[in-house]
C-alpha cells in the first residue's frame, strides 16, 4: 500500500468510474490505499463499484455525477468538500461518443459531444483544483483518446475535435497550475475494450483498427490505469502537461505490412 506524506488518506475522484477505463482506475487507486469517489451518471453502478471496492478492503464511496450538467457538477464538489474537506487527485474518465458520417454530422450531437467531454472536464478541474491549492499539491489525469492527435476512421468529428480539445485544455491547465504544486496530464489510449468500444466499434471496424496497431490487439483497461497510476504518483512531480500514448504503438505506426 503507498504510504503518503499527508498522514491523512488522499481523496481521489474519478468521473466515469463506475464501468470501463474509470472503474479500473478506481480499482488501482483504492488498492494504492487512497480514498476513492467513485462518480457517474449511472449512480446504482457506482454503488455497486464501491462496495465491491469496500469489500476488498478499500476506502470508497458513490457519488451521483452528470458531467455534462455545471449544477450536478457544482453540487458533487460541494458534497466532496463537506464531507471530505478535500480533493488530491481527479481523473476524469466521463464521455460520450457516437459516429456520423462528416457531411451529416448533427450539430446537437456535436455540442453534447463537446459539453461533456470538453466543458464537463473543465469544470471538474477547476472545482478539484480549488480544492487542491490548499494544500498545494494535486494530480489532474484527463482520459484523451489517439483520436485526439490523429484522426480515427470515418465518424468521429466530435469525438476526435473533444479529444483534441482536451488535451489542448490539458497543456494549459498545466501552465497555470504548476505554481500550486498541482501537475495536469492526459492519457491518450488507443483502442480498448470497454463497453462504449464494445457499442460503438464493428467487428469489421476492429479488425481493421487491430491490423493498424503493431501489437495487433486492442488494450486492455489495466494498461490504461497503469499509466494514470504513474501520472497521480509522487514519482510523476515532474511530469506535467503531456499527452500519453498508451496505443500499442498505433501513433508510431505508418504503411504497415511492406
Amino acid at each position: 500500500m503507498q504510504t503518503h506524506p499527508d498522514s491523512e488518506r488522499r481523496v481521489a475522484l474519478v468521473t466515469g468510474g463506475a464501468k470501463g477505463i474509470g472503474a479500473t482506475v478506481c480499482e488501482r487507486l483504492a488498492a494504492a490505499g487512497h480514498q476513492v469517489l467513485v462518480a457517474d451518471l449511472d449512480v446504482a453502478a457506482a454503488e455497486a463499484m464501491a462496495s465491491r471496492l469496500r469489500e476488498t478492503g478499500g476506502h470508497a464511496a458513490a457519488l451521483a455525477l452528470d458531467v455534462g450538467q455545471p449544477e450536478s457538477i457544482a453540487r458533487t464538489f460541494e458534497h466532496i468538500e463537506r464531507d471530505f474537506g478535500r480533493c488530491d487527485i481527479l481523473v476524469n474518465c466521463a464521455g460520450i461518443a457516437k459516429v456520423f458520417p462528416f457531411l451529416d454530422f448533427p450539430l446537437d450531437n456535436f455540442i453534447a459531444t463537446m459539453n461533456v467531454n470538453v466543458t464537463g472536464t473543465l469544470l471538474c478541474a477547476q472545482a478539484a483544483a480549488r480544492l487542491m491549492v490548499r494544500r498545494r499539491w494535486g494530480r489532474i489525469v484527463n482520459i484523451a483518446s489517439v483520436a485526439g492527435l490523429r484522426a480515427v476512421g470515418s465518424g468521429r468529428t466530435a469525438y476526435g475535435t473533444s479529444k483534441g480539445a482536451v488535451i489542448a485544455l490539458t497543456r494549459q491547465m498545466a501552465v497555470e497550475l504548476a505554481e500550486h504544486g498541482i501537475t495536469a496530464n492526459a492519457v491518450a489510449p488507443g483502442p480498448v475494450d470497454t463497453p462504449m468500444t464494445q457499442a460503438l466499434h464493428t467487428e469489421q471496424f476492429r479488425q481493421e483498427y487491430s491490423k493498424a496497431i503493431p501489437m495487433n490487439r486492442y488494450g486492455t483497461t489495466a494498461e490504461i490505469a497503469a499509466a494514470v497510476m504513474y501520472l497521480v504518483s509522487e514519482d510523476a512531480s515532474y511530469t506535467s502537461g503531456i499527452a500519453l500514448p498508451v496505443d500499442g504503438g498505433f501513433l508510431a505506426a505508418g504503411a504497415r505490412g511492406l
